[in-house]
């Protein structure tokens, strides 16, 4: 009989053991899993950050530059209308507002131009850090397949 129980008491020691061990292996692997988490948690927040802060860089440029051109738009306007004013014939006020029209449309749309190279140029940047996490990622999970 005692060695019934010498059996029984090894069967419940190695069980026992197993067990232990089976649960310290899941622990650390959760525990590996959630610092993993954590770590591309913080990285991803990271890249949100830099990505608002280059959309809003990207913003207070491209605002910058509007401003710049309304008002050099004014002065231009003013300008036009003190030369208008100074003509001396109906053929000269139509030359010079067809002069100052062309003028005028030209100038805007290079202006656009330079605005829509500033929204591509800034959604470059924000999307930049973004666009790196997400392949992180992905080739994570495609190494772990």
């Amino acid at each position: 009989m005692a060695s019934t129980t010498e059996t029984a008491k090894s069967a419940v020691e190695q069980f026992t053991t197993a067990s232990n061990k089976a649960f310290k292996d899941t622990f650390e692997k959760s525990l590996s899993a959630f610092s993993e988490l954590n770590a591309d948690s913080k990285k991803n927040f990271e890249a949100v950050v830099a990505s608002v802060t280059a959309a809003t860089k990207g913003a207070e440029t491209l605002g910058a530059h509007a401003v710049a051109f309304s008002k050099k738009a004014v002065e231009d306007q003013v300008a036009a209308a003190k030369t208008l004013a100074s003509a001396k014939s109906v053929q000269e006020v139509i030359e010079l507002q067809t002069g100052f029209a062309k003028t005028a449309f030209e100038t805007y749309v290079a202006e656009m131009n330079k605005m829509a190279e500033i929204v591509a140029s800034s959604v470059k940047e924000s999307s930049s850090p973004l666009n790196a996490r997400v392949t992180a990622i992905v080739e994570r999970v495609q190494a772990a397949r």
